[in-house]
């Protein structure tokens, strides 16, 4: 499993993992010391709090992956920082995302020559779970590569 979560971010190390019926769990968490803040670029090791965040991910083995995320939040060490505290950010997921950046890509592409309705029945049996208003904010938001791969897709306000 550990070869498995080095595939989404080499500094991450697998805690856990178990497999529920048609589900896998794994929990992850960062290997680095520390965190640099996003707003000033000062790294810090001091640890703020830990929380986690629950993700969706690319199926393994035909069943729905759940990744864990254990988060640290840090204290920023520059005094002229605009904040005092920031969360530590990964590149495989957006600061505020529930799904892998892949996992945004293969819907994206599984869902441009159909509905938001059918993609969602689709992928919900296979992939993942999400809704088709889910399914058209990514397409909204990923509109510039739609419209690179030569695919129309319509939208209200074109």
């Amino acid at each position: 499993m550990e070869e498995i979560v080095k595939l989404l971010d080499k500094n991450l190390e697998c805690v856990r993992y178990e497999v529920k019926d048609d589900r896998i769990v794994i929990w992850v968490k960062s290997s680095k010391k520390g965190a640099v803040c996003p707003y000033c670029g000062t790294p810090s090791t001091r640890v703020h709090s830990i929380y986690k965040r629950t993700l969706q991910d690319l199926p393994i083995q035909g069943k729905k992956v759940t990744i864990v995320l254990i988060c640290r939040k840090m204290f920023c060490d520059n005094e002229n920082c605009s904040k005092k505290k920031f969360a530590e950010t990964f590149e495989f997921v957006n600061p505020r995302g529930k799904m892998t950046k892949r996992l945004e890509e293969e819907i994206v592409k599984i869902s441009i020559n159909m509905s938001s309705i059918q993609a969602s029945r689709l992928i919900r049996e296979n992939i993942a779970d999400i809704g088709k208003s889910s399914i058209c904010n990514l397409q909204k938001r990923n509109r510039n590569v739609v419209r690179q791969e030569g695919c129309k897709v319509r939208y209200n306000n074109d």
